[in-house]
């Protein structure tokens, strides 16, 4: 009698470098760039850590590629321009904190110390939010009321990151999300 066969392992390169990408996020979100190891982003994607050079060529471009596959600006501009401090106040301080929502915060937050990390954030910062966000706004001065947009959406961020409810009962929530919301109209409607 013949020992049974094992079973063949597909290879599927999309679903290996999805699975190198969602490791990588995952631990780059919670160690940083400076504290992931390759190794352990293989191991956790259950792959050879040969695969991730093969398919990004090395720790930093596989970071950038983690960035560039997070959310952008778009979901914030998707919808009509007077809403858009109502819109982006709900989900700062009200909606259910979901932690993919601000993986790429805390990517960035906790990778900007490093020198590698730090210039790919930059160019990430500035083609995937400021400049989009500058054309969608849109007068001499979108390049300050964007940087003021983006204070305040990260302040907010922040406040919520350390304290999910802001400290805050549900109707003291509700006050600072109306007040949240006219801040971010203000820059998005006028000059500063």
């Amino acid at each position: 009698m013949s020992p049974p066969l094992s079973p063949v392992r597909t290879r599927n390169a999309a679903a290996t470098r999805t699975a190198i990408l969602e490791a990588a996020r995952r631990r780059f979100a919670h160690e940083g760039y400076d504290q992931t190891g390759l190794r352990d982003i293989a191991s956790d994607a259950g792959v050879d850590a040969a695969l991730i050079s093969r398919y990004f060529g090395g720790k930093e471009e596989l970071f950038e590629e983690v960035l560039t596959c997070g959310p952008n600006i778009a979901e914030f501009l998707d919808g009509d321009r007077d809403s858009f401090g109502e819109r982006v106040a709900q989900m700062l301080a009200v909606e259910p904190m979901r932690e993919e929502k601000f993986e790429l915060f805390l990517i960035m937050l906790r990778s900007a110390s490093s020198p590698k990390a730090a210039e790919a954030i930059r160019r990430h910062s500035h083609d995937a939010f400021y400049q989009p966000l500058e054309t969608w706004l849109g007068g001499d001065d979108a390049a300050v009321r964007a940087r003021l947009l983006s204070c305040v959406m990260m302040g907010a961020t922040m406040n919520r990151v350390i304290h999910e409810d802001y400290l805050l009962d549900g109707q003291q929530r509700q006050e600072l999300c109306e007040a949240l919301a006219r801040t971010l109209d203000n820059y998005v409607s006028g000059p500063v």
